[in-house]
């Protein structure tokens, strides 16, 4: 249980740097951001633990490290970009 809370701070941590680090004015809150975040988060640690070569069991395993947060940070940043790309899609 304490490591999906802190999967749960670490996702929230790096949607709110990916805010600071993409340009523009993106739709949405800081609420919304982060939580593009933590999916972001997730989602980046599952393909960076696949693609580390150490699985996910090992992505998830320890949260804490830089390692851990920069793949959030690059995973959220992703998600954002590809979350605004379909929302703009979706208004035109």
């Amino acid at each position: 249980m304490g490591n999906i809370i802190s999967w749960i701070i670490i996702g929230i941590l790096a949607g709110a740097v990916a805010k600071l680090i993409l340009p523009g004015k993106q739709e949405g809150g800081w609420f919304s951001t982060m939580v593009l975040g933590l999916i972001g988060a997730i989602v980046g640690g599952l393909i960076g633990g696949l693609f580390g070569g150490g699985g996910v069991g090992a992505t998830f395993s320890n949260p804490w490290s830089w390692g851990s947060f920069i793949t959030a940070v690059i995973g959220a940043i992703i998600f954002s970009f590809v979350w605004g790309w379909i929302r703009s899609r979706s208004k035109a």
